[in-house]
């Protein structure tokens, strides 16, 4: 099956596989300086400095606690990526792929200063997943997808929705602590924006 891996989902897969074993071999160390750190948190206790390489490299880090963190974020890329990556094109795909995880950084850090200082560091490919996600609705709308649970069927363009509908919601009302729901729709809301640019320009991915 993973001979229908395109090129540079497959290296992200690798990458995110290899970064997640040596957090385990450096015992997390590796989050002091890749993580994504609020702007200021060096002043807090257990705190680190921002900077802004950690835009991009907060995104190949995940929870060493669970291996699901890592499992969920990569199992997506394997499902809507190669599609994506196949009507972008490699180029495209990456500048896509990479401009939503620092969409989804910037909302982050947006939403901690504004909302929740003093809170920690984030890690995680899901601004990145999330802005996939959008792509996969919108240029691929009447697929089917199967839910694991509810194992209901239900075209990509409505499970999008309802997905970005239940980050805000979640986002909103505090649910699920610990959580980057904002980072996600930060992710979704740069792949619309690219989406909308690209579409506008007569340069509309085919599907």
């Amino acid at each position: 099956m993973f001979r229908n891996l395109t090129p540079t989902v497959r290296a992200l897969l690798y990458v995110n596989f290899i970064v997640y074993g040596l957090e385990w071999l450096t015992g997390g160390r590796l989050l002091d300086t890749f993580a994504l750190w609020p702007i200021g948190a060096e002043r807090l206790e257990g705190g680190h400095p921002f900077e802004p390489w950690q835009l991009v490299t907060y995104a190949f880090l995940h929870d060493t606690r669970t291996i699901w963190h890592l499992l969920g974020n990569m199992f997506a890329l394997y499902m809507f990526g190669p599609d994506a990556e196949l009507a972008l094109g490699w180029r495209r795909f990456s500048g896509y792929y990479f401009a939503c995880v620092i969409g989804a950084g910037l909302t982050q850090l947006w939403v901690v200063q504004s909302f929740t200082p003093g809170e920690g560091e984030t890690i995680g490919a899901s601004g990145g997943i999330f802005g996939l996600l959008l792509f996969y609705g919108m240029t691929f709308p009447h697929r089917r997808l199967l839910l694991l649970f509810p194992p209901i069927p239900m075209p990509a363009w409505l499970f999008v929705t309802l997905y970005g509908i239940l980050e805000l919601s979640l986002g909103v009302f505090g649910q699920m602590q610990g959580v980057a729901h904002f980072a996600h729709l930060g992710g979704m809301a740069t792949g619309l924006a690219l989406i909308l640019y690209w579409r506008a320009a007569g340069r509309r991915p085919a599907s």
